[in-house]
């Protein structure tokens, strides 16, 4: 057999809707408002053809360059063999998703600056440095407390 090299090849699984999520698109996608700068995720919804982005980016984050009525204009970066180039697509909010890319990091600046404001309150140095986890600390098995079991596997037998 052949093999099919169209538009949506490859996309089964990709562009159908998640389970519970068939039908009716809900309301809240279309009361979201965005804004120019705003980070995305775009998530194509296979229910609404109109407006849908390319396969290859499905799954990308990208940032709103331009604002419409019932679309958005996004900036994504795309790898073409050694390099990334800047791509504007222009897709229907259908979609794309607010990105929660950044709420980490957001949460994270927040506190940061309050473990400050505390630090020069008290008058203490503060470091708000990730470190990386560290080895766990040694501990020691007792075998007079816990004695080491031997396990075997039971016989087969046939109860018939």
């Amino acid at each position: 057999m052949g093999h099919s090299y169209g538009k949506r090849a490859g996309t089964r699984y990709a562009f159908s809707r998640q389970f519970r999520q068939k039908g009716m698109i809900a309301l809240n996608t279309y009361l979201k408002q965005y804004h120019v700068g705003d980070i995305v995720d775009i998530r194509t919804n296979g229910a609404v053809q109109k407006g849908m982005p390319y396969k290859v980016y499905h799954g990308k984050t990208g940032v709103i360059y331009n604002v419409a009525k019932a679309a958005v204009g996004v900036i994504i970066y795309k790898k073409v063999k050694h390099r990334y180039l800047e791509k504007r697509i222009n897709i229907r909010i259908e979609h794309i998703a607010p990105s929660r890319s950044r709420e980490d990091f957001l949460k994270r600046v927040k506190a940061n600056a309050e473990a400050k404001k505390q630090a020069k309150a008290d008058g203490v140095a503060v470091s708000v440095k990730r470190q990386p986890l560290g080895p766990r600390e040694a501990r020691t098995v007792s075998l007079t407390d816990c004695p080491p079991e031997t396990v075997t596997p039971l016989p087969y037998e046939t109860t018939i």
